[in-house]
């Protein structure tokens, strides 16, 4: 019996543009016929006679004499070079002209505003007549949803937390009591923003818990990925600072601060009181232990662990480049020998300094 196949998938929600506008909305330079009508972006190999395409990595310009589509995003020097009368858009950085033209083709579909049947409000709770709450969400005790902010299914609001305007959260967010999550702020399904940091005290062997009594808050243009979770400050807010963009399952301890436009690769985990500088990149799987700071548009390459601060701007990495197994197992096991290795050389050394005093007095006899 064959298997059932899925022909077809629903429409994307496409506003369609003249490529003039096109261009004069993201900054660009039109060269070609203004009136075009984009309809969609699309990658150089595959885009129609009514997508916009882009280059902006040289190991794709295989793709260029022959793409399809209507009009392209280059750099002008690529530009000068490609013989085709096809239309272009001339931009310094063609990458992020096409981030802002695929912004304003693809934006967000229309919601409707209103409260869902199934959603939960308090009554001391404020929510502006044109947000939206989805099915199933609960917006706790003086909670307060700003204008055109999107609630999804399933959301929980905790009481006294503020969400500004034009927030959008993802189905499955839980953002706990006395959070602040600023405007056009967009958090991703199944993230947790003010659980409890790990706090504990040890008495005895024992652990007592330490109240978390702070919060979270989140300015301005912040981007959460899903099942990230940002834990509340035990005494003062832990703190993300505008524009900042937070990958997928990243963990982010209590007290820390995020600066702005920062960028946090996914699986990142940041202990806590760890503060993040402006303009800085962590990559994925990178591990930051607590108490440290890291200066502004510092760079973390993926998987490397951070023991102390980082005080001056550049790429700091550790761990090994991915090699054979078998050379990985030989090196590891050499690794295990370097003390062993060091007490033998400063011996030997020891030994010869001992020994040059003697050999000096014999070459003067």
């Amino acid at each position: 019996m064959k298997s059932a196949t899925v022909e077809t998938k629903a429409a994307v929600f496409v506003q369609p543009r003249k490529l003039a506008a096109l261009a004069e909305a993201i900054g660009a330079t039109l060269e070609g016929d203004g009136e075009i009508e984009i309809r969609g972006a699309a990658p150089l190999d595959c885009a129609g006679a009514h997508d916009i395409a882009f280059l902006s990595d040289a190991k794709y310009r295989v793709h260029l004499e022959t793409t399809q589509a209507a009009a392209v995003i280059l750099s002008p020097r690529e530009a000068a070079s490609w013989t085709t009368t096809k239309a272009r858009l001339l931009a310094v950085n063609p990458y992020a002209a096409y981030a802002k033209a695929a912004n304003l083709l693809y934006p967000e579909p229309p919601v409707p505003a209103g409260v869902h049947p199934t959603a939960t409000v308090a009554a001391s709770a404020q929510v502006a007549p044109d947000a939206a709450i989805g099915p199933h969400a609960s917006i706790g005790e003086y909670a307060v949803v700003g204008a055109r902010s999107v609630i999804g299914a399933g959301c929980a609001v905790g009481e006294q937390t503020i969400i500004g305007d034009d927030v959008r959260l993802a189905p499955r967010v839980v953002i706990y009591p006395r959070c602040v999550i600023g405007d056009r702020c967009v958090l991703h399904s199944g993230c947790v923003i003010g659980a409890d940091g790990f706090g504990f005290a040890n008495e005895n062997g024992r652990w007592i818990k330490i109240p978390q009594i702070g919060g979270v808050v989140l300015h301005s243009d912040v981007e959460i990925g899903a099942n990230t979770t940002i834990d509340r400050g035990a005494l003062g807010d832990t703190v993300v600072e505008e524009g900042a963009k937070i990958d997928n399952l990243v963990q982010i301890g209590h007290n820390c601060v995020v600066g702005a436009h920062a960028a946090i690769a996914g699986c990142a985990g940041i202990s806590g009181s760890v503060k993040i500088g402006k303009y800085c990149r962590i990559g994925g799987a990178a591990m930051i232990g607590g108490h440290l700071s890291i200066v502004d548009g510092a760079v973390v390459a993926a998987a490397t662990p951070i023991f102390s601060s980082i005080e001056s701007p550049g790429m700091y990495s550790g761990v090994y480049p991915v090699q054979p197994h078998r050379q990985w197992q030989k090196n590891a096991v050499q690794l295990r020998q370097l003390d062993t290795l060091y007490k033998r050389v400063r011996a030997l050394e020891k030994m010869l300094e001992a020994e040059t005093p003697a050999t000096n007095e014999h070459e003067e006899d």
